[in-house]
């Protein structure tokens, strides 16, 4: 092979296997992860001083007109301080208006935050009338309190007191907390009493100061019956949902370690990659040593030319 041919072959050697190479890729990790942050919810939160579910029979009609009024009924966030409440039905007394409840105190308080839902209810020496009956209190209280307490991540609460004496359809009685107490009174009617009721589960919380199931037969201003519920100082509450808490970002290591070889193939070579560089390197010398003999040799041929 001439000497010209040589080199050049010996020199695309080379170049072929340092094409053979891999090529140097350099890769960063920043070490960042996304932490995905759900939003807070709020809670909820109701009361109500008074609410009435009662059906009125007439006694010169084959209707029964309902009675459904409720007393500074709110959702958070809302605070009611109303003591008096009035209504009319159609065929009682001439459709005047009468008082179904008066009191000293009657609030009714709701409110809420990412952190906390609380209802309340308070009702102070109230007397509660139901129509036909125009003297005589269906019921006659001191103070009822009801509080329903949800914070974020807690077990929520419940409490409801009954304080003092109540006074039923004329008699005093004296109430049990978390009791049932009924009242007879012949020729009027019948009062059951529910007292100090309370339902909690994780999340929820309601509190019933008194709960009453009322049949009464009045037999005046046109009333011959009437049934039902009436609920005394009711306070709810939902727990807000509490949001997961943000992922902290990794921090990747700033420190530079020492240069390993195994660690090569983190930034793209491997551990073959000093023995491809050092042949293709003998590769290139040989190629320079063949290409200056071939030019030596010529050189001597035309001088003994």
């Amino acid at each position: 092979m001439p000497a010209r041919r040589l080199a050049a072959a010996t020199a695309a050697a080379a170049v072929s296997v340092l094409g053979a190479l891999p090529a140097v890729t350099a890769h960063a990790d920043t070490g960042k992860t996304t932490g995905k942050t759900t939003g807070k919810t709020t809670g909820k939160a109701d009361a109500v001083v008074l609410r009435t579910d009662l059906d009125v029979a007439l006694l010169n009609k084959t209707v029964s007109a309902p009675l459904a009024v409720a007393l500074n009924e709110v959702h958070a966030p809302q605070t009611a301080s109303k003591t008096a409440l009035s209504a009319t039905l159609d065929g009682v007394d001439g459709g005047k208006p009468f008082n179904v409840l008066s009191a000293d105190v009657a609030t009714a308080r709701a409110a809420v935050d990412k952190q906390r839902a609380e209802g309340y209810s308070n009702l102070v020496n109230a007397k509660i009338h139901v129509p036909g009956l125009t003297t005589m209190p269906l019921i006659q209280v001191q103070q009822v309190t009801s509080k329903a307490v949800c914070a974020a991540g807690k077990r929520p609460t419940a409490d409801s007191n009954v304080l003092g004496t109540a006074t039923v359809l004329g008699k005093k009685v004296t109430l049990t907390a978390g009791g049932t107490t009924t009242v007879d009174v012949p020729s009027v009617g019948t009062v059951r009493l529910d007292l100090s009721k309370t339902s909690v589960t994780s999340s929820t919380a309601a509190a019933t100061a008194l709960n009453l199931k009322v049949s009464v037969n009045p037999l005046k201003l046109n009333v011959s019956e009437v049934n039902g519920q009436i609920t005394l100082a009711r306070a709810t509450c939902e727990s807000p949902v509490a949001a997961d808490e943000p992922k902290t970002p990794e921090v990747g290591n700033q420190a530079k370690p020492d240069p390993k070889p195994e660690n090569l193939a983190e930034t793209g070579g491997s551990s073959a990659t000093p023995y491809l560089i050092g042949g293709g390197a003998l590769l290139l010398v040989m190629g320079a040593g063949t290409v200056t003999v071939a030019r030596r040799r010529r050189a001597g041929a035309d001088a003994d030319a």
